[in-house]
């Protein structure tokens, strides 16, 4: 593999090829960001003391910037810094919380009793955070755990009531003073070319704490923004209606929108039911609203991965990765993993119901992000800052970890990275790329990974300088539709390519996992190792013996003395059949890594973490290609 070592130059930095994309000429280059990372505007990272780290801070970290942590007010920075980021507070109570601890004067007056009652609340919330038990506080806005599980309409559900969320009474104006500052911030921080902040928002229903949370982007600026404040749960806990509101809006000013799920692995069997939320069919019209609004899913980051677990992948062994098993409610509910929780099922289930209504309402593309409520996108493992600011100290992280119920701390890994190939570092490109899904997920190393569909790809256009370009002239991208021709009958091939992140592990594996519907409805998937480190062998059941776990367990280092620092490959599907509909997307292993419980639990002089592994095997997701005859 030492003949593909050239390669690395071509996308280490970035790798620019031309690409048709109907009327223009596009020049692509991968670049890497998070669009879903809370500040203290957000009520829940404030309750757990995120009371510093506001638009500006975040700005400030994705940049490169030392900044001082919310928490334990130490300088902080970023190992590498991000290309593009999206501040995206929650819609729902926006500011509230900052304001009320600062007893903001944009609080409208609610007549005597009301008024008392709100101070009264304001106390509590005070004395919360004064005391440390804002996340005991925070519990109050969650929904209670329903006294009956089921697939009923979860909106529906009359156990479905969020407390006290009125107790402050019209919070327009504190929600509008947040939105102005986090627009205007986001606008001082916009740099065409260099670094891109994009505008949005979380949207976050919770019906029953089965999580049904998406993120909204724009690529339009503050002029627009200006013009709509953001569309919460509060307004309307069912995502038809964001999308009606997303349409209306755009309407109106001209404002463009994408929506991103996340968090799917904890939406107790919703977020890619068969059915709508209300338990209707599936329509056309309902998969064409979905996908349109919605093209792209987030796929791993710190509240767990949602790739697949073994329950529905039982072949997989690399299933099950940074499984997250807590939703987010009062209550003690048991975590009931279920197909329409994961992304691989989903896949599989758009394909059959696209054959059903004509329209796959799952045809969505790959990507990760932090979902961190720091104001500090931290998806590196040995720079890690939790997932809300009191996570960052190691004695928290034990005290947490001797709670069975606990979700913070050792549950979570530094996941991930949002990397998008656009034309160029902007918010318009960045966006397109969105639109066309030809992005892909990592869950935190800044992993370089293309891959192309096609028919006739040239003798040797894996290992050429002109990859890409050969990728882009002779087939399709991650994101794209694969056509079938009358010209072609051979099965399609694919070109991957995959480099090492410049500072980090080397990588184990490249592999390809396919997706289709048999003729009689039937879903199926498969594996396929299409490239690996060494000089190790399939078994006759395709599967490779391990990789090897070069992490020192006292220290908390590792070597690169295993692994490879980067593939290129040609593999065609040996199991192709024309007459069936197929997903195909690209999975690269790094090799073990230590995670971030090592190292807090070294710093402790623990044994082991009290919950999670000691290494971790990062990877990527590229976006599916879809096959469609």
């Amino acid at each position: 593999m030492k003949k593909l070592l050239f390669l690395s130059t071509l996308l280490v930095t970035a790798s620019t090829v031309s690409v048709a994309d109907d009327k223009s000429t596009l020049q692509t280059q991968v670049y890497f960001g998070d669009t879903h990372l809370h500040t203290s505007y957000s009520f829940d990272a404030f309750l757990n003391n995120n009371h510093s780290a506001d638009p500006d801070t975040a700005y400030r970290w994705a940049k490169g910037q030392p900044v001082v942590h919310p928490y334990n007010r130490a300088r902080v920075q970023i190992e590498t810094p991000l290309d593009f980021l999206v501040v995206s507070d929650h819609a729902e109570m926006l500011g509230v919380m900052k304001a009320v601890r600062n007893d903001s004067d944009l609080f409208e007056d609610l007549g005597l009793w009301r008024n008392i009652k709100r101070w009264i609340a304001m106390r509590m919330m005070n004395n919360a955070i004064d005391e440390d038990t804002g996340l005991q506080f925070f519990a109050r806005f969650l929904p209670v755990t329903p006294p009956t599980e089921g697939h009923v309409d979860p909106v529906a559900d009359p156990s479905n009531n969020i407390s006290d969320v009125d107790i402050f009474g019209d919070t327009s104006g504190v929600g509008s003073a947040a939105w102005q500052d986090i627009v205007a911030t986001a606008e001082r921080h916009n740099d065409p070319g260099t670094f891109t902040s994009l505008i949005g928002w979380e949207w976050s229903s919770i019906p029953t704490g089965a999580n049904l949370h998406r993120i909204v982007i724009s690529p339009d600026g503050g002029e627009t923004a200006t013009q709509y404040l953001p569309y919460g749960s509060d307004q309307s806990q069912y995502p038809e209606d964001l999308w009606a509101w997303l349409d209306s809006t755009q309407q109106r000013t001209g404002a463009r929108f994408l929506a991103i799920p996340h968090n799917s692995n904890i939406s107790k069997g919703y977020m890619f039911d068969s059915t709508t939320l209300k338990g209707e069919p599936i329509s056309a019209e309902y998969a064409e609203r979905r996908i349109r609004w919605e093209p792209i899913v987030e796929v791993t980051q710190i509240k767990g991965d949602s790739e697949t677990r073994s329950e529905f992948s039982p072949e997989d062994e690399f299933a099950d990765f940074e499984s997250y098993e807590h939703y987010i409610q009062r209550g003690q509910t048991s975590y009931n993993p279920m197909a329409a929780d994961y992304i691989r099922p989903a896949l599989k289930r758009g394909l059959a119901i696209g054959q059903q209504v004509g329209v796959n309402p799952y045809k969505f593309g790959l990507i990760g992000s932090t979902d961190a409520h720091t104001g500090l996108s931290s998806s590196e493992e040995n720079n890690f800052w939790g997932k809300m600011a009191k996570d960052s100290t190691p004695e928290t992280k034990e005290r947490q970890g001797k709670s069975a119920v606990s979700s913070n701390g050792w549950d979570m890994s530094a996941s991930g990275v949002a990397a998008v190939w656009a034309s160029e570092n902007s918010r318009e490109a960045i966006y397109a790329a969105f639109k066309r899904k030809e992005v892909y997920a990592t869950s935190g190393p800044r992993l370089r990974v293309q891959l192309f569909a096609g028919w006739n790809f040239p003798a040797g256009a894996e290992s050429s300088e002109d990859f890409a370009a050969i990728g882009y002239r002779n087939g399709v991208p991650m994101g794209g539709d694969l056509i079938p021709t009358r010209e072609f009958e051979q099965p399609p091939s694919f070109l991957l390519r995959a480099i090492k992140d410049p500072r980090g592990a080397n990588l184990d594996r490249m592999q390809i996992v396919k997706g289709w519907v048999d003729t009689e409805g039937e879903q199926h998937e498969k594996v396929y190792n299409v490239a690996w480190s060494g000089e190790r062998q399939l078994d006759a059941a395709g599967r490779l013996p391990e990789v090897g776990n070069t992490v020192d367990l006292k220290s908390g280092r590792y070597t690169n003395s295993v692994g490879q620092a980067e593939f290129a490959v040609r593999w065609s599907d040996p199991d192709f059949d024309p007459q069936l509909s197929a997903f195909y997307y690209a999975r690269v292993l790094q090799i073990p890594t230590p995670r971030n419980g090592l190292f807090d639990s070294l710093a402790l002089q623990l044994d082991k973490p009290p919950r999670g592994p000691k290494t971790i095997q990062e990877r990527a997701y590229t976006s599916p290609v879809w096959y469609q005859p």
